[in-house]
């Protein structure tokens, strides 16, 4: 077993599960030089290329990147330093909301939590005195860094990104080894970070039972994170991570995403929508099921029959059906951060002067909308008819991204920022998403006037700009 510090070189007998390490010399120019989602990503994983990463890594094994740039390092550094957190704390914070003190103890988690806010003075106390990890929830609320590089990666992966920062003293280990059901990127900010990775019993470890500890195989890889290094493992990796003694603390921040953004997340999403859809159309999925086919034990009969359905569904995708999803998307939009703004906050204002029919129109914030197709019941005649629902994340609440809705009250939860339209201007719209910039008069809407109130009501929600 090696020391702690010393980097464990992979054997051929560790193949299968290889970490990328590179010492870096010459790496990507800093995060903040960059707004473009794309280009943002590729500086973080610089200097691996995104196609590489997404082809050997991503899903597939870890990536180890240990850079010697001191620019980098003072960047990281800055993202969160120990400096801040009295600040922060002054502005109200909670344990087990915000923030979790705890410590691994004989192999498990001990918490050392009060209760109510968080006072800074019994913080540094159980820091310094305790050994505790500060576990600090979702800091992307309170620093504007961290906002900017997050909402700009929820636009690259079309998926949530949360995070937190671990603050852990020398000699010591907030959590025992376990795995994370989203994929992992860490950032060393402080100090220094002994990690060591795990070849578990059986793979993908968040979709089984059995706690980490009962399955944790033979560690793979032990390696030193250092201020500026970068470290990417797969949901389900096993890992621990611990601080060695001799310096003062050290700082590191998990940056997480696609949690629930599977195959089968997305099959259960969008398959009810298209039965519904078949169903109205088909009138074999409207005939009734088998007669007491649900007090039966063995339902192999049926399955053959909904085998067929399923054929059914099979072939209409195929032959160009549109899938439509809803919860998904409005979830994520729902959820996610707003645009990071600086103290530009006047570009959220509508652009330019009120469009017209003669109007060259730009659609504005594409990454931070979507449109989904929606059954809504109408009151008067209790019948039912799609309504297009283009929703965005404009105004949503900064201080509320990845808490949970237990932090929100009931109006909150409902809430969701965006505009409804008729079915008939989906065309209309597919327009304006899809061009760099369209005149009104040429939107595939059938009068002047609905032309008009389209591009007002997507204009008034500073969603266009008029040219």
């Amino acid at each position: 077993m090696p020391k702690k510090g010393e980097i464990r070189p992979s054997t051929e007998k560790e193949s299968h599960l290889p970490c990328k390490q590179a010492k870096v010399e010459a790496t990507c120019p800093l995060l903040w030089k960059y707004d473009h989602p794309e280009s943002l990503f590729e500086c973080l994983i610089s200097p691996i290329k995104q196609d590489v990463f997404f082809r050997e890594y991503w899903e597939q094994k870890p990536l180890l990147l240990q850079r010697n740039d001191p620019s980098v390092a003072l960047y990281y550094q800055s993202l969160f330093p120990l400096s801040d957190l009295q600040d922060i704390v002054k502005q109200g914070l909670y344990y087990g909301r915000d923030i979790n003190i705890c410590r691994c103890v004989n192999g498990k988690k001990k918490i050392f939590n009060k209760d109510g806010k968080v006072s800074y003075t019994q913080l540094k106390k159980d820091f310094d005195q305790k050994k505790a990890t500060i576990q600090f929830h979702q800091p992307q609320r309170f620093k504007d860094e961290l906002w900017r590089i997050q909402e700009k990666l929820e636009c690259y992966f079309g998926s949530l990104v949360g995070s937190n920062v671990y603050i852990t003293p020398p000699g010591s280990q907030g959590l025992p080894p376990h795995y994370d059901d989203v994929e992992v990127f860490i950032l060393q900010l402080e100090g220094e970070k002994h990690w060591r990775l795990y070849q578990p019993t059986v793979p993908l470890a968040q979709e089984y039972n059995a706690e980490p500890e009962e399955r944790i195989g033979t560690p793979t890889h032990d390696f030193l994170l250092k201020p500026g290094d970068l470290l990417y493992f797969p949901r389900g990796t096993i890992h621990q991570a611990d601080t060695p003694p001799g310096i003062s603390h050290s700082t590191h921040v998990t940056i997480s995403t696609y949690q629930n953004q599977s195959w089968r997340d997305f099959f259960l999403d969008v398959v009810p929508g298209l039965v519904l859809a078949t169903a109205k159309e088909d009138i074999e999925f409207r005939k009734s099921i088998p007669r007491q086919l649900l007090m039966k034990v063995d339902l192999s009969e049926s399955s053959r029959q909904l085998s067929g359905f399923l054929r059914c569904l099979a072939d209409r995708l195929e032959s160009g059906k549109e899938l439509k999803s809803s919860d998904m998307k409005k979830d994520f939009i729902m959820n996610r951060l707003p645009p990071f703004l600086g103290t530009n906050f006047d570009s959220l204002a509508a652009g330019g002067a009120m469009p017209r029919l003669g109007s060259t129109i730009r659609l504005r914030f594409k990454d931070y909308t979507v449109i989904t197709v929606e059954p809504e019941q109408d009151l008067l005649d209790d019948s039912t008819k799609e309504i297009i629902f283009v929703y965005h994340s404009l105004k949503n609440n900064r201080q509320n991204h990845m808490m949970g809705d237990e932090n929100m009250d009931e109006e909150e939860i409902r809430e969701t920022h965006g505009l409804r339209f008729p079915l008939s201007h989906m065309d209309a719209l597919k327009q304006i998403w899809n061009s760099d910039t369209i005149r009104v008069e040429e939107l595939n809407l059938s009068s002047d006037a609905e032309k008009e109130n389209l591009v007002l009501s997507l204009w008034s929600e500073s969603l266009i700009e008029v040219n």
